[in-house]
């Protein structure tokens, strides 16, 4: 796989804890050794958050190589990310970045996120107050109520939505409601790509990708997501709906609260970082136009010759 003449977009996703940062930077260098720079743009939810460092495995300035990032650090944690504010602003960060004669490389694990910038993507509507009253009634009645009302309503839709996930409950019965099918926002069965576009999707082993992601979990106790969250805490992040949702950072408050103790939040936090990972690959399996390399030894060079 290689480049086409003139700048162009890359994406580089996979399943979280499968190397795509350091992908996206190699891609970056060797795209420069052609003479052709380019630029990183973020497509992962809760590295948009100001402060959310050791749990999102972000890469600190110093660890960007001299390349340009974009779309870090745009949030504060007492702040909501919605993936329909998010898509217009990368979408004007990349066609900026392409203007200016550069390649533009979106990378990230978020496939919602991902796909409304890759894809021809379109949002259902929106009501505020059926939203603040289907909130008050899940606040009442748990997820599980509103799930099985879904599951009645439209059984493809409940297919596709997390009963766990509150927030996307809510979404999705708040789509239903308004007469409208799907899941709030979801990738189109047939999808047409917003631009020309070069997709890696980087994969592993089931049980390498587990091995890694558990050493991982325990990696950010020892790096000091607790001593993060704590800080986070003092900036509003438990009236954060989003940020304080965070798998990592919703165990690390619980040890903080004395809910859990420190055992148990690391253990959650594995567990959940697993489930989220099987999602992410099944969501990124859709994409027909991705080349899938091996996380163990993919390269730049498996996409520029």
């Amino acid at each position: 796989m290689t480049g086409s003449d003139g700048p162009r977009l890359w994406v580089v996703v996979g399943a979280t804890g499968t190397g795509k940062s350091d992908l996206s930077l190699d891609l970056a260098e060797r795209l420069a050794s052609r003479g052709e720079p380019a630029e990183v743009v973020n497509a992962d939810a809760m590295q948009l958050y100001r402060g959310m460092d050791i749990g999102t495995a972000k890469l600190a300035p110093e660890e960007r190589r001299g390349i340009p990032h974009h779309m870090l650090d745009v949030l504060e944690v007492t702040q909501d990310a919605a993936v329909a504010s998010y898509q217009p602003r990368a979408r004007a960060v990349i066609d900026d970045v392409i203007a200016r004669g550069r390649h533009a490389i979106l990378v990230g694990g978020s496939g919602l996120y991902v796909s409304s910038v890759v894809y021809d993507f379109q949002f259902p509507p929106r009501d505020e107050a059926l939203r603040a009253e289907l909130e008050a009634r899940l606040a009442a009645e748990g997820a599980g109520a509103l799930y099985e009302e879904i599951r009645a309503a439209d059984p493809s839709t409940a297919e596709r939505v997390d009963p766990r996930n509150g927030r996307r409950v809510v979404r999705a019965l708040e789509v239903l409601r308004l007469g409208s099918s799907g899941h709030g926002a979801a990738l189109p069965e047939k999808p047409t790509l917003w631009r020309e576009t070069t997709i890696a999707a980087l994969g592993l082993d089931r049980p390498a990708l587990v091995e890694r992601l558990d050493r991982r979990v325990e990696r950010m106790w020892r790096d000091g997501i607790l001593t993060e969250t704590e800080w986070l805490r003092e900036a509003g992040l438990e009236r954060g709906k989003t940020a304080s949702r965070a798998i990592g950072y919703a165990q690390a408050l619980a040890q903080l609260t004395n809910d859990k103790t420190e055992a148990e939040a690391i253990a959650e936090t594995q567990s959940l970082t697993r489930r989220y990972a099987r999602r992410q690959v099944s969501w990124f399996r859709r994409y027909a136009e991705a080349r899938w390399l091996d996380a163990a030894d993919a390269s730049a060079a498996d996409l520029v010759g």
